[in-house]
């Protein structure tokens, strides 16, 4: 060989073993996604989706289901995770922004230990009440939960999450500190029991089987916790425009990996999200679950996204007295 054709192979082998051994062949064996709720869940839910149309171009993807601790325990795994794309996590508002600051011991920093990769949908959540109560509107109800505060309560999906905290900013807004708080593992227990008057009230996010309820008169929306209107219930006004400008609370939902995992992965697999999200029946599937799409993120819009809601929420945390 030629001592120049040997030094250019030389400095080809050296240029390429310079590379991040993780950006050269990504994926090279199964990706891990860790929903930290149990199967079923909204949040379950909107990860299957993404991951039937994501699987073509990253190949096989086992959705693990690891529940407890709010969704603490399945999110600190993906945060001590090797940062290499190979394992992540599909979460929400409750394990990205609330655990972190309002746990007495958080298990991780929720910007630091994380590093965003999409933010795939939002899932707001609303003021719902059985169909015995007298109230047709949400000034209505306001008005009759002020005249009988401790006789009214109101379910969650739990302790800590995002559902439980639109329960508390709404007492907080009207001004009935009395409502009492009735807590469940997981959402769709308490649908069950609004729907059959064991409770008068919820705050959970707007899913397909809620809006039936609804649409069959067993359970009543009053508004939607947001600033418009959802695609699927087009028909239910926003707290915004009910008179409660300020009772804003939504789950957001996204794909996020350890913190230091390589950009070239992040956008990997944020490019493929981001076509894949453009697809219409996806779009029209997670809209009849209750979720809006976000059809153009990324790693820098997820991540803002987790910093902004938590200097959203965190006046409004120490102000309510919110504790997990």
């Amino acid at each position: 060989m030629h001592r120049r054709s040997f030094l250019r192979s030389g400095l080809a082998a050296l240029s390429v073993s310079a590379l991040p051994s993780a950006a050269l062949a990504f994926p090279d064996r199964n990706i891990r996604v860790i929903v930290p709720f149990s199967p079923g869940g909204a949040t379950d839910v909107a990860a299957r989706l993404w991951a039937d149309r994501v699987k073509a171009g990253l190949g096989n993807i086992v959705i693990e289901n690891k529940g407890g601790g709010g969704g603490a325990i399945g999110a600190a795994e993906v945060a001590r995770s090797q940062p290499d794309g190979h394992t992540l996590v599909f979460g929400n508002s409750s394990t990205q922004m609330l655990i972190p600051i309002v746990a007495d011991k958080p298990p991780y920093d929720g910007v630091k230990d994380f590093a965003g990769v999409y933010m795939v949908c939002l899932s707001p959540t609303c003021i719902v009440v059985h169909q015995s109560v007298p109230a047709k509107t949400l000034s209505e109800f306001i008005a009759y939960a002020k005249a009988n505060p401790t006789k009214l309560a109101y379910g969650s999906a739990g302790v800590g999450t995002m559902t439980n905290l639109a329960g508390e900013l709404f007492k907080k807004l009207i001004g009935a500190p009395d409502i009492t708080h009735i807590p469940y593992k997981g959402s769709a227990p308490g649908v069950v029991d609004l729907a059959s008057g064991q409770i008068p009230m919820m705050s959970p996010n707007v899913g397909g089987t809620l809006i039936d309820l609804h649409r069959a008169g067993q359970v009543r929306i009053l508004a939607i916790c947001a600033d418009q209107r959802m695609k699927a219930a087009p028909d239910i006004p926003t707290t915004a425009e009910a008179g409660l400008p300020n009772m804003i609370a939504a789950n957001f939902n996204g794909l996020f990996a350890a913190a230091n995992t390589p950009r070239a992965i992040l956008d990997q697999i944020a490019t493929l999200t981001k076509t894949a999200m453009q697809d219409e029946n996806l779009q029209k599937t997670m809209i009849a679950s209750g979720f809006e799409p976000i059809l153009d993120s990324g790693p820098d819009e997820a991540q803002k996204m987790v910093v902004d809601e938590t200097k959203r929420w965190l006046p409004i945390i120490k102000e309510t007295g919110f504790k997990m």
